[in-house]
């Protein structure tokens, strides 16, 4: 029988079908399969396609940014990556796995931008056996060259220095995915961390560098000579004599020796240079009671070392902070330092809402005043806009005797209050503290640059009575209560359930305060009277130098 199935002929047709999809399952495992991309890497130079038929799409990458570590080219398979300008990409490769085997593309969220790998995201100390020479990732433009990205192997090798001065800070969280040293990293930025990866011995090793924000309220008291910032006696341009208890008659002081110590980071020490180099062209306000003054207060004294500063000049007029008629003191202060531009403000709102005239009359003794719960003071309203950095404070007026003093009278709504829940105390307070954390948080998207900061009630220490019925703060032991906050959540849990879901930051001092109790004005006030003490007011430099050092260091 001619040309049957069976003849020599005949057998062609499935033989070559046979091969074909022999080829075609091959060729679809090579990308795939250790032995053949090692022998013949899919993206070599000779099977790559010219840079030519996609236009500008595949292009080289120019020198400044390329990256240089010493990594097996075959760790790499496809990803492709943004270049320097819109529009452009390079093919370059995502990390084997721990087996050696080269993961897809699709195992990868999100594709590895270069423009995202910053030199400056903290020290590579030693990726590298030679000392100073450049790291090679085996990175591939279409052209064939490692691309460079200037970083510098001449360290220990898997090591990261935590240096203040780069993007890792000792305060940032390391979580080793594997206990293997890292003998090749390149940092990698994401949205909420920060990876280091690389290879040891054919194995993608990965260290994942959390930010996460560090709980300066969590810690100890710590001895320190070098403390305290400023001399008490000296700092007579910016301090209020009545809180200097070196200008009293106090003589124990070692309470200004200490510092404070955060449990789980390192708290950038302050000095009066680097803030204002920071804080250069910005303005930092406080608003709140006279705790916030303090803090003001302690503020300039630290910036300056407590000396005159003739340089700096006052622009309180800028912000309508001058003495009215028949009033003893403005009701708050700005300074700039020109050098630099930075300007401190206070302002002083003890409620933190605002007061509005209801019977304006002659004598202001007799006025009455609206206290809208529900709406922020004035003074913040029109200047937020100007304030780079905010500070807020209430607490210590919310009591009947203070409001029924000052005649101020509730509203919420525009209207006077007939809610008993509002009424009480501690009703209004919660609503107040509430009212201005959202309504500050609903301003920030329009300041991006504001940093806005609540912060946490200031403790008393009244011992066997109140300020008016004898009660007394006379330790002068430091410490004696102890050294250390354990606790994660703030003992203040109004501000700090306030806070929870917006942008504005709980500048947490409340426990670490609680743990001075002798560092308060105590019978040393300016003009004491008998049986009575300030077991509310700090001396300085205090505590409040402590609470400052914490604003440093978040910013």
């Amino acid at each position: 029988m001619k040309g049957g199935f069976h003849t020599p002929r005949g057998l062609r047709l499935p033989f070559i079908v046979f091969a074909l999809f022999g080829m075609t399952i091959f060729m679809w495992g090579w990308e795939k399969t250790p032995l053949p991309a090692a022998l013949f890497p899919p993206y070599g130079p000779f099977f790559r396609l010219s840079p030519g038929l996609f236009g500008s799409s595949l292009t080289s990458i120019p020198p400044e940014k390329q990256i240089h570590v010493d990594i097996n080219p075959l760790m790499f398979a496809r990803n492709e990556t943004s270049g320097e300008n819109a529009g452009q990409s390079v093919e370059m490769g995502m990390l084997a796995n721990s087996t050696g085997e080269v993961e897809s593309a699709k195992s990868q969220k999100k594709p590895v931008h270069v423009d995202n790998i910053q030199p400056s995201f903290g020290r590579i100390e030693k990726l590298d056996k030679s000392a100073g020479k450049p790291v090679d990732m085996g990175i591939q433009t279409d052209a064939g060259k490692p691309v460079d990205m200037g970083i510098q192997a001449d360290v220990a090798p898997g090591r990261i220095n935590e240096s203040n001065d780069e993007g890792l800070h000792s305060d940032d969280k390391i979580s080793e995915v594997t206990q293997e040293t890292v003998d090749a990293a390149v940092p990698v930025n994401t949205p909420n961390a920060s990876s280091i990866v690389g290879m040891k011995n054919g194995r993608n090793l990965t260290k994942q560098v959390t930010r996460q924000n560090c709980n300066y309220a969590k810690g100890k008291w710590v001895a320190d000579d070098r403390r305290p910032f400023y001399s008490g006696s000296l700092c007579k341009k910016w301090l209020s004599e009545m809180w200097a208890c070196r200008l009293r008659n106090r003589t124990d002081f070692s309470f200004e020796k200490f510092r404070w110590q955060p449990q789980d980071c390192e708290m950038e020490e302050f000095e009066g240079a680097k803030f204002l180099e920071r804080m250069q062209d910005k303005t930092l306000a406080f608003i709140g009671d006279s705790l916030g003054r303090q803090q003001f207060q302690s503020l300039m004294c630290m910036i300056t070392g407590g000396e005159e500063r003739p340089d700096v000049v006052n622009v309180g007029w800028e912000y309508g902070l001058v003495k009215a008629r028949g009033h003893v003191r403005p009701d708050g202060w700005a300074y700039r330092f020109p050098d630099t531009n930075t300007t401190i403000v206070f302002y002083w709102s003890a409620c933190l809402c605002d007061l509005e005239p209801l019977n304006a009359t002659s004598d202001p003794t007799t006025t009455e005043y609206a206290m809208h719960l529900d709406r922020p003071p004035a003074f913040l309203r029109r200047f937020l806009p100007r304030f780079d950095i905010v500070v807020l404070n209430t607490g210590h007026h919310w009591n009947i005797g203070k409001l029924t003093a000052n005649r101020w009278v509730m509203h919420v709504g525009g209207v006077k209050n007939t809610d008993p829940k509002i009424a009480d105390i501690g009703g209004a307070k919660n609503l107040t503290i509430h009212s201005i954390v959202q309504w500050v948080d609903s301003q920030l998207p329009k300041h991006p640059s504001t940093k806005a900061f609540y912060r946490t009630i200031s403790p008393r220490h009244f011992l066997n009575g109140d300020w008016n019925t004898g009660g007394t703060c006379d330790n002068t032991n430091p410490l004696s209560k102890g050294s250390e906050v354990v606790q994660d959540e703030s003992i203040d849990s109004v501000p700090a359930m306030a806070v929870k879901g917006t942008k504005v930051k709980l500048l947490d001092i409340t426990a670490l305060s609680q743990l001075r109790d002798e560092g308060h004005i105590s019978k040393y006030s300016i003009r004491p009277s008998p049986g009575m003490q300030d077991c509310l007011h700090w001396c300085l430099p205090g505590i409040p130098d402590t609470w400052n050092e914490i604003v440093f260091a978040e910013l």
